[in-house]
């Protein structure tokens, strides 16, 4: 058994924590070891390309030509170097993702409450549990009311188990047990927390724990490929099968029509390498693994990578209030008791209310987390005098809690006083269902009903409050089953005040413009609802849905209505998972918030499940594909913002990769079938790919949002990684880009220009060619001069790069006989030179046809 520190109810401190976690290690199952430099070469040298250009290598060595195979070896290890750089960078961002992603849990250090990860737990914590957590660690309980646990993850029985804590004084001689059974002080890390509440001090992390001696079962699970991964497999597998075909004919015709088979090899070879689009793969890694990254600096983990593809086709985003519109941050303003009222401007908390706040704080926990019962006692600590502080009664005991629940939304505290047997009841929770607990007439519940009206008119979530006695209840009898067995007493109401977080309005505009319907979906009030539903800039025009509504609707008729709603009032958990499918049935893409373990279904339901990182429970976190770790709706709008700029270079990047490889295909067939001296070799091939895996993966990755960004409607889902019109459009640009070039070569052979100045030009101006690919691809509703000022450093680099490596292959000697070039003439050079810039020019021209085509289609 771990040695863990004697029992102290302010927790570790954190220089003994920070110890521990060094000693016991990270909190966490094993997990297979992150891949290593040697792992990924292996995977990369297993690439196609570079197996091509390995085979040129040896059909050169065999050929006598040790310079041309050095040569190609050369690019087989600069290109594994890119690989490299490129794939440990993914893995560097991967592993930081799955640090953010660990678990979170609510410990005690040093006096206070605080998050932190689940893997920086370590023996000796204090462990605060509450309904819908995820046990991070095994753990002896101290404290516990109404807990409940399922440990069917490690038992198999599916049924909830009771748990009883013991003294702290004893936990040193508490034996471990084997999980499964009611009473037992033990908690084990992943069981859930399905009703009640403890504290508990945790015993073993990691390995050490039953989870973690059982098995790694959970770090085995294999996730599907997403929607983009199947598409780019199946692509690439398309060109690969028409490439190897294309490939075996020419090789065939070439050693049929010239008599040189190891020459048919090497030009098959080199017309494989140019059609294998080998940097689809390597685009959809980098761009998921550096887009989920850029997502995370917005306080947004991606949990699910596919969530990333549907972020720009979201259509209906429904949310929380408390918390995720709001601040979560109450305060109380105003009480009512009858017909007085009292508001939070007056300094002074006259008597005839104190009886409501102590009741209130009676129905809270002693050490509040929620920010409701916080609000209780900084009303307390602000308005109450020394003396009036002794109603807070500290001297008393709890005895026993009825949680909240569906059917009634209201809990209670029984409290033991000192020397007396009788015990009192404190009751917190909706108005009207306080007041049916309280069994009051119907002209009183109709009077409270319009003084709740009012409150919630401002703003304001409203409480009711009750008091009770509960007389002759022996020791170890059962309680009441349910909180209607008690008798009650209404006291008043409370009203809190949450204001709108301040990046609210500008997120929900934004939203609207980017034809995203804002829908808001709480249990509140619906007048309070309504109110801050207008605040946040949400259309009210539909009035507010209430629960009560939803459950007598049938399903036709709920999809009617969320059409033209987006406030749904007093909404139980179960509900939202009925308007979400009601949405999805009308053809939307819908993301949905929630926090409680009840909102799990509709968040696995939604299309995009977004939970709360700070407030929500684990489960909810499971069960999303993305988590908010500040709970901030201003962070879904980016988050959707980032999602589209994603989705729009993805595809940019997809279609200069298909556009870049048709000339570089073309120009490998043609000479071939005209009987012309060939202007490509493997080493040409191997240049250019070099220069295209880091552009389409790093510089398109890397390029601003387009400035219609959120001011266009939602990609529809089913659209295709590539549609037709991209892929059309594309084998135009690069039909042009070819046709432009090998017009170029044949004319310099026309005019007796030599044949490796010919090919040194031409080769100069496909590299201008694809630079001018780049530049036009970079935006697509942009024209030139507005691309030129888009910032991207990553492109200039490139191109600085690009520019010296082929200033390498043309000045130094050696390197100049390897590609079979010749020094360039200024004439030569300004002709390449011209090409390239009317490349540019004529594509610029293709572009502005196809938008002039496209505005002529949307009118």
């Amino acid at each position: 058994m771990a040695t863990t520190p004697s029992f102290d109810d302010t927790g570790l401190s954190e220089p003994v924590a920070s110890e521990l976690l060094r000693t016991h290690g990270p909190n966490e199952l094993p997990q297979a070891r992150p891949r290593s430099v040697w792992r990924i070469a292996a995977e990369v040298v297993r690439e196609p390309m570079l197996q091509l250009l390995i085979a040129a290598g040896l059909i050169y060595l065999v050929l006598g030509d040790v310079a041309e195979a050095l040569a190609l070896l050369a690019f087989v290890v600069l290109s594994l170097s890119i690989s490299l750089v490129q794939e440990t960078r993914t893995e560097r961002v991967m592993e930081a993702l799955r640090d953010l992603s660990s678990p979170r849990a609510l410990v005690i250090r040093d006096g206070r409450r605080r998050r932190v990860a689940g893997r920086e737990v370590v023996p000796g914590d204090l462990i605060v549990l509450a309904e819908g957590d995820r046990v991070p660690a095994d753990a002896v309980l101290c404290e516990a009311h109404e807990l409940h646990t399922d440990e069917s993850l490690l038992t198999g029985e599916s049924v909830p188990v009771r748990k009883q804590a013991c003294p702290p004084e004893t936990w040193p001689q508490v034996d471990e047990c084997a999980p499964g059974g009611d009473d037992l002080p033990w908690v084990y890390s992943g069981a859930l927390v399905v009703r009640g509440q403890g504290l508990a001090q945790v015993r073993h992390t990691g390995a050490q724990t039953q989870i973690g001696r059982i098995g790694q079962a959970l770090s085995q699970l294999e996730t599907t490929p997403s929607a983009l991964q199947r598409q780019t497999r199946q692509w690439v597998r398309a060109f690969a099968v028409v490439g190897v075909a294309l490939s075996l004919g020419v090789a065939l015709l070439y050693a049929y029509v010239r008599g040189d088979v190891l020459a048919a090899v090497l030009a098959g070879i080199t017309l494989a390498m140019s059609m294998l689009p080998q940097e689809f793969p390597l685009i959809l890694t980098v761009f998921m693994a550096m887009g989920a990254w850029r997502i995370a600096h917005q306080r947004v983990l991606v949990r699910r990578a596919s969530a990333i593809e549907t972020l720009g086709s979201a259509t209906v985003l429904c949310t929380d209030k408390t918390g995720t519109l709001t601040q979560n941050r109450m305060t109380v303003a105003a009480l009512q008791v009858g017909d007085q009222a009292w508001s939070a401007g007056s300094p002074v908390l006259p008597e005839t209310f104190h009886a409501v706040l102590e009741y209130a704080i009676l129905a809270s926990q002693r050490d509040p987390f929620d920010p409701m019962e916080k609000a209780f006692w900084d009303l307390a600590e602000s308005h109450l005098t020394e003396q009036d502080r002794e109603h807070l009664h500290p001297d008393w005991t709890l005895a026993h809690a009825y949680a909240l629940s569906p059917d009634l939304l209201a809990m209670s505290h029984v409290w033991q006083r000192p020397s007396h047997r009788s015990h009192v009841v404190a009751a917190k929770g909706a108005p009207e269902a306080v007041a049916d607990l309280c069994h009051l007439p119907e002209a009183r519940i109709a009077e409270i009903r319009l003084q709740v009206e009012a409150l919630a008119a401002q703003g304001l979530r409203v409480l009711g409050v009750a008091r009770g006695v509960l007389r002759g209840h022996e020791p170890g009898a059962d309680w009441p089953a349910i909180q209607h067995d008690l008798d009650f007493e209404f006291l008043g109401l409370v009203g809190l005040m949450d204001p709108l977080r301040p990046s609210v309005v500008d997120a929900v505009q934004m939203c609207r413009q980017a034809g995203i319907r804002v829908a808001m979906i709480t249990g509140d009030y619906p007048a309070t609802a309504l109110a801050i539903a207008a605040q946040a800039g949400l259309d009210t025009a539909g009035g507010a849905l209430r629960g009560e509504e939803i459950a007598a609707l049938s399903d036709e008729a709920l999809r009617e209505r969320v059409r033209h709603t987006a406030v749904f009032a007093r909404v139980t958990p179960e509900q939202k998972w009925r308007i979400v499918r009601a949405c999805q049935a009308n053809g939307a893409v819908v993301a949905m918030t929630g926090d409680g373990v009840n909102d799990a279904p509709s968040l696995k339901a939604a299309d995009i499940g977004v939970a709360m990182g700070a407030r929500g429970t684990d489960v909810a976190r499971e069960a999303a594909s993305l988590v908010l770790l500040d709970d901030d709706f201003g962070a879904i709008a980016q988050a959707v913002r980032l999602g589209r700029r994603i989705n729009d270079n993805l595809r940019k990047g997809m279609a200069f990769v298909l556009a870049v490889h048709v000339p570089i295909a073309g120009l490998s067939l043609l000479p071939l079938l005209f009987g012309l001296p060939l202007l490509f070799v493997p080493v040409h091939i191997a240049f250019l790919e070099l220069i295209i895996d880091p552009v389409c993966s790093v510089v398109f990755e890397a390029e601003p949002e387009e400035g219609d960004v959120m001011q266009r409607p939602p990609r529809p889902p089913s659209a295709p990684l590539l549609s037709a019109d991209l892929l059309w459009g594309s084998m135009l640009q690069g039909g042009l880009v070819m046709g432009v070039i090998g017009g170029f070569y044949m004319w310099l052979l026309a005019v007796a220009t030599p044949e490796a100045a010919a090919r040194t030009a031409a080769f100069v101006a496909l590299v201008g060619a694809n630079v001018a690919l780049i530049v036009s691809n970079r935006s697509v509703g942009n024209h030139l001069l507005e691309s030129l000022r888009r910032p991207n450093r990553a492109l200039w680099t490139m191109l600085g790069v690009t520019a010296a490596l082929l200033s390498l292959v043309l000045g130094l000697p050696a390197l100049r006989a390897l590609f079979q070039f010749q020094p360039l003439t200024a004439d030569l050079a300004a002709q390449a030179a011209g090409v390239a810039v009317v490349t540019l020019a004529l594509l610029e021209v293709l572009k502005a046809l196809r938008l002039r085509w496209e505005a002529r289609l949307r009118r």
